[in-house]
């Protein structure tokens, strides 16, 4: 019994992370960008510890009823796709209707993503642009390129959902692993300062470390070695 209880409080950690993409929904309805990626924040680090949680505590033995990793997936959807798109109908950064229509490209195209088998391989690679709408959000948000270019940038991350490339998993894949955490977590203190800097009002050197944090994750594949389909 005591098992089943941990291992449903594990399950209902992730699933708090339904929780923290409503209130993300919210700010950014609301227009409340800085808010709204704080609450995304909390819903990443959620999101970056229940997997360990649930290895742990054998979730799947101890509460089988629940599909741990479809539950991972209803809470991403809304976190990693939902909150964006809502977020870039209100930011500026598009038309509304131009924006509209991009977010329901997006929203489509990520449902078939989300529901592709093969979105990892075997060591841990994501399969195409993991649909990690959030953090393109925060970069565009951040560096405010022209509406065309920003258009041309989220078609071209769409179609990457689907294209033959691979994209690292910042915590699983072995490869460089102590690197990767390491430049990842030099980005969450970017992100953290860009964020208490007001997003597009970052200084020039956090937007540079934030710049080079993503070029180390968009060079990473190239350092993959033999691949694990």
């Amino acid at each position: 019994m005591l098992s089943r209880i941990k291992g449903f409080c594990v399950h209902a950690f992730t699933a708090s992370g339904a929780a923290l993409g409503l209130l993300a929904l919210f700010s950014a309805i609301e227009g409340r960008f800085t808010v709204m990626f704080a609450w995304l924040g909390l819903a990443l680090l959620v999101d970056a510890v229940d997997g360990a949680l649930a290895r742990r505590f054998k979730v799947a033995e101890t509460v089988p009823h629940i599909d741990g990793a479809l539950l991972d997936l209803v809470v991403d959807f809304l976190a990693y796709v939902v909150v964006p798109m809502v977020a870039l109908w209100r930011s500026g950064l598009l038309e509304p209707p131009h924006a509209m229509a991009l977010g329901c490209f997006v929203s489509a195209a990520s449902a078939l993503y989300f529901a592709d088998r093969r979105m990892k391989t075997k060591d841990l690679w994501f399969r195409g642009f993991p649909a990690a709408w959030n953090f393109l959000l925060f970069y565009l948000m951040i560096l405010r390129p022209p509406p065309v270019w920003c258009a041309l940038v989220i078609i071209a991350a769409a179609l990457l959902m689907f294209a033959p490339v691979v994209f690292a998993h910042p915590l699983r894949v072995a490869r460089f692993r102590p690197a990767t955490i390491t430049v990842t977590a030099l980005w969450a203190v970017a992100a953290i300062v860009a964020l208490d800097q007001g997003l597009a009002g970052a200084t020039f050197g956090v937007k540079a470390a934030l710049v080079l944090a993503a070029l180390y994750f968009l060079a990473l594949p190239l350092l993959r070695g033999p691949s694990a389909h």
